[in-house]
């Protein structure tokens, strides 16, 4: 069996082509509770004076239609939200709060409980007394329709401490 000079080095360029592209990695985030500010800072319970869910056209604010929404924050940002529309029986979700950083940059993340090691990212403002929350599409769910099944969604918080 013989192999020839073209075989032996397109064999070799290719182990060194697999060999040079695993040595370089994709840019890893890096999960923390100390980033634009420490996560730490939120402990406490807050009450929402807004609590947007919109897709499409249509949009609820649980606070503006009578209800109420409150939040209480533990030192290592779990937490546990607690929404009481007036048409509907109160329900509590939960989960963490961290950093998620990438790039030298810093993004407010929420892991829900509902789904584990998968976590969506925020925009968030925070002057030590107000925070905000606003996701993108799909960064929330609400049952619009009260029919039991949760529609993903966009979510917009303002909170104060209470």
């Amino acid at each position: 069996m013989r192999t020839s000079v073209k075989t032996l080095l397109f064999g070799t360029l290719l182990i060194l082509f697999g060999a040079l592209s695993c040595s370089e990695e994709d840019p890893i985030s890096e999960l923390t509770k100390d980033g634009d500010f420490n996560i730490s800072e939120l402990a406490g319970t807050w009450e929402a004076t807004q609590a947007q869910f919109s897709v499409n056209t249509t949009s609820v604010d649980v606070v503006e239609d009578g209800g109420t929404v409150a939040m209480t924050v533990q030192s290592n940002g779990r937490f546990t939200l607690t929404l009481d529309p007036i048409d509907r029986a109160p329900y509590t979700v939960s989960g963490e709060m961290f950093w998620e950083k990438w790039e030298g940059s810093y993004f407010f993340a929420i892991v829900w409980d509902d789904e584990p090691g998968d976590w969506d990212t925020y925009g968030h403002t925070w002057d030590g007394t107000t925070f905000t929350i606003n996701g993108g599409t799909g960064s929330g769910e609400y049952d619009f329709d009260n029919d039991g099944d949760a529609e993903p969604c966009t979510l917009h918080f303002d909170f104060v401490r209470s």
